[in-house]
């Protein structure tokens, strides 16, 4: 169990990105959980979002402060609700981020994706997937057919020959790392598909590369 009680980050401006990124997770899912890891002097916090039956990763890196480099390593799962309670105003008069108390979490909290391995597959633009998105957004409301049905078939579609679907992307959009950069970074493990910005990732399951995408080409 750990002793932390409390995390200041590098940067106070980091708190409302942090809390952003909870309310985004909160407004798909009023009892989401994160898991909170501290590694090479950065909080990693893990989220899931339900968009089907294996919902993609979610990820938000917060740099730490130097000190809190030197505390007990994080790793615990905690209510996102009670997490965003506990973040501090920009003041510096006290810690950034207030742990509240560990939760059992979901089985998902249990089996991260590997830390290495990962093999760099290419740099895609972010706006092209922006753009995607939103055109699956607006064709999904436009249908009159099944709403279930529709969303599962123009989700699972695949954007790269990586087998990258659009409910990937999505998520990516949801949560705001397309807006964090002109690029965003594709690399593949045995098992996951992950995009990388500058402070956070999306994980998912891969599924089957079927060759051509919908034509998002690597950025060069």
């Amino acid at each position: 169990m750990t002793t932390v009680t409390a995390i200041r980050f590098a940067d106070p401006r980091e708190a409302p990105a942090l809390g952003a990124f909870l309310t985004r997770l909160l407004r798909y899912d009023k009892a989401a959980a994160v898991r909170l890891q501290t590694a090479n002097g950065a909080l990693a916090v893990f989220g899931r979002l339900p968009l089907g039956e294996s919902g993609p990763l979610v990820v938000r890196t917060v740099p730490l402060e130097t000190q809190a480099e030197a505390q007990s390593a994080l790793d615990t799962t905690v209510s996102a609700g009670q997490l965003l309670d506990g973040i501090g105003d920009d003041t510096g008069d006290a810690a950034d981020l207030v742990l509240p108390a560990s939760v059992t979490g979901p089985s998902w909290a249990g089996l991260l994706p590997p830390r290495t391995s990962w093999e760099y597959v290419a740099d895609l633009d972010a706006a092209l997937l922006d753009a995607a998105v939103q055109a699956a957004i607006t064709e999904f409301r436009q249908e009159g057919a099944d709403p279930d049905a529709l969303a599962e078939s123009i989700w699972s579609r695949q954007v790269h020959p990586s087998g990258l679907t659009m409910r990937a992307v999505h998520a990516a959009h949801l949560v705001g790392l397309l807006r964090q950069s002109r690029t965003v970074a594709l690399h593949r493990h045995p098992a996951w598909l992950r995009i990388t910005a500058p402070r956070g990732a999306v994980i998912v399951r891969r599924a089957p590369a079927l060759g051509a995408g919908l034509g998002l080409s690597p950025t060069r």
